[in-house]
């Protein structure tokens, strides 16, 4: 994986854990390539990161549930994701990368293992962002099974497409703060995310604010805007910690700092909970904490 930096394979426990029934919005599994081969188009390939590593991660920061991301890495083939599906007994849902090569009938095996939702990726130098043609169709399959969809935006920010998801009436999760600007001033980006929020079925991931920040640790510009969505649309604000963290380009934080920006984002506990538990459940189909 030359040029990118790996994830930190120990995780300290944060000075305040997640709640029992936390949810981690999204987070990916890789390897071992001898078990699960990447596709020949991949941009990149991360060192192993299991479903067991990712439970350990959990543990440390009191996590009990979660959602698998299909990677660009794999493409269609979720052979990886599935298991890890089978391995979390109930605990953990998934979302994938679907296009015309998805069967009906592997779309229905999918569903039946647990996937709710459909992302699309486009951040272009992951090679897997679909013509408009297919990505129509697309969300005409996944939504008769009722799932959400979710934007990967592109490395300009949301704003370069937008269009394709505005139109659209099912829930849509907006990855990664579609890449907002952080400053004084908001640009283009959190412009278009915060009039997102006015949309009932427009939903806004929490994540990478460690990535987008300009400040640096204890990223007081993430929290901001973190902040900001959450007063805009406290219902429908999640949080990801994106372990095992592809394609950075810096040095990955220990998940428990990126646990911590969420926390002195939030000084209210019922607050957290939202964005922990009660939003993600609702969006995920999740149970309760009390009847897992």
């Amino acid at each position: 994986m030359t040029g990118y930096y790996p994830f930190q394979a120990e995780t300290r426990i944060p000075a305040e854990p997640a709640p029992e029934g936390s949810i981690d919005g999204q987070f990916h599994v890789f390897g071992p390539r001898e078990t699960y081969p990447i596709r020949g188009e991949a941009a990149y390939e991360m060192p192993t990161a299991t479903f067991e590593a990712v439970r350990r991660m959990h543990k440390a920061l009191g996590i009990t549930r979660g959602v698998v991301v299909q990677s660009t890495t794999y493409g269609t083939d979720h052979s990886a994701l599935l298991d890890a599906l089978k391995a979390g007994d109930g605990a953990y849902k998934g979302c994938g990368v679907i296009n015309d090569d998805v069967s009906d009938e592997y779309l229905q095996d999918l569903h039946d293992a647990g996937v709710r939702g459909a992302r699309f990726n486009f951040l272009r130098v992951l090679k897997l962002t679909p013509t408009r043609e297919a990505f129509d169709r697309t969300v005409r399959r996944v939504s008769e099974l009722g799932w959400y969809i979710k934007m990967q935006p592109a490395a300009e920010g949301l704003v370069q497409d937008i269009d394709w998801f505005e139109g659209l009436d099912v829930p849509v999760v907006i990855d990664h703060l579609g890449r907002a600007e952080f400053g004084s001033e908001p640009g283009p980006n959190l412009r278009k995310l915060l009039e997102l929020t006015k949309r009932d079925n427009f939903w806004f991931m929490l994540s990478n604010g460690h990535k987008l920040s300009a400040q640096g640790a204890p990223y007081p510009d993430a929290q901001a805007v973190y902040a900001r969505l959450a007063e805009a649309a406290p219902d429908r604000v999640i949080w990801a910690s994106d372990w095992p963290h592809p394609v950075s380009r810096s040095p990955v934080p220990n998940d428990a700092d990126i646990l911590e920006l969420l926390n002195a984002s939030f000084p209210d506990p019922a607050l957290r909970r939202k964005v922990l538990i009660d939003n993600p459940a609702s969006l995920f189909g999740f149970p309760p904490p009390a009847a897992q």
